[in-house]
């Protein structure tokens, strides 16, 4: 972690819960305005008062790129990852999205808990400590996490989810207790080796459930679970299992796309909203009916995307925004 921290302000459970599900994302509307985007005639301008933009998506913009660009956009929310937060330094990130209006929506990503070796998961569950800390700082109540792939030489996928139920089950209080919520993000089973053993929304459920809801929510990432014909019933589970509709277990919502031929080593993939595979606008239907009404982020990587003009790629999603999810 950065040295520039600033002072820790950790936020209570009830504070949490307040903002369960970015409600306050949402309603920041000024409803005097007619220009704002929320109030506008356009059907889908209260959903483009959700949009929020994920560092990675324009990983050509720095920092001061990224707050200046969304808020000339118009874009209210930004997903940051650790490594660029933390050159930039965290309380300085924090304070430079503040001052820009936006939001950090969420922060990316904790995770990898599969290793074997005692000594490896100690330092795991430290660095995630670090990264609950981080995303209290930043205002963001999400960290996702990528939760690991098999060690070396293991063909154990049970066992390792349940290093990962261990990881959380010791971190879920820490996170809870600074008003932050774990977010399991289930990853494409092409990723299962390597990346995350959590392959389904299924699968991310089962974990998550175990926890209480302030403390572990689920991503629901439509790159990575386009393919799985059982996701609409696992969204619905979502809601139900957030214990009498209170707060849904969907801690955040991602979209990208999925198109074909992959590159090589896959992870670089994925999509602009429209170009491929994926309906979009019906997982955007089914997240909300399952509860969920907080910030709709676009994760994309492409280096086709990161070798333009960011303003440009970014006046792009907002359009496909309109076209694909709305």
């Amino acid at each position: 972690m950065s040295g520039d921290t600033g002072p820790m302000k950790h936020r209570t459970t009830a504070d949490s819960a307040d903002s369960a599900d970015s409600a306050d994302f949402v309603n920041a509307a000024d409803p005097a305005d007619p220009a704002d985007p929320a109030n506008s005639a356009d059907p889908t301008g209260s959903l483009l008062a959700r949009l929020s933009l994920n560092q990675r998506t324009v990983k050509q913009w720095s920092l001061p790129d990224l707050a200046d660009g969304c808020a000339r956009a118009g874009v209210r929310g930004v997903g940051l990852w650790r490594a660029p937060v933390q050159e930039y330094g965290v309380a300085a990130a924090a304070r430079l999205v503040r001052d820009a209006g936006l939001r950090v929506t969420s922060l990316c990503r904790g995770g990898f808990f599969t290793a074997l070796d005692p000594a490896e998961r100690a330092a795991a569950l430290d660095d995630n400590r670090a990264a609950i800390e981080e995303a209290a700082v930043l205002g963001t109540d999400t960290l996702v996490l990528v939760s690991g792939g098999l060690p070396t030489g293991s063909r154990d996928l049970p066992g390792a989810r349940e290093r990962i139920a261990d990881a959380l089950g010791t971190l879920g209080p820490y996170a809870a207790e600074r008003g932050v919520r774990l977010a399991i993000e289930p990853l494409h089973p092409m990723f299962a080796a390597d990346r995350c053993v959590v392959s389904t929304l299924a699968q991310a459920l089962d974990l998550a459930e175990r926890f209480p809801v302030e403390q572990v929510g689920v991503v629901v990432d439509t790159y990575h679970l386009w393919w799985d014909d059982t996701v609409g019933a696992q969204i619905e589970r979502a809601a139900e299992g957030a214990g009498g509709g209170a707060r849904s277990r969907i801690a955040a919502f991602q979209l990208a796309d999925w198109i074909t031929p992959l590159p090589e080593g896959v992870l670089l993939g994925r999509g602009q909203l429209g170009d491929g595979s994926v309906d979009l606008r019906w997982f955007r239907e089914r997240v909300e009916a399952a509860g969920y009404r907080g910030p709709i982020e676009v994760e994309i990587f492409n280096p086709a995307l990161w070798a333009r003009e960011g303003a440009e790629v970014l006046a792009e999603i907002v359009d496909r925004f309109r076209a694909h999810v709305g």
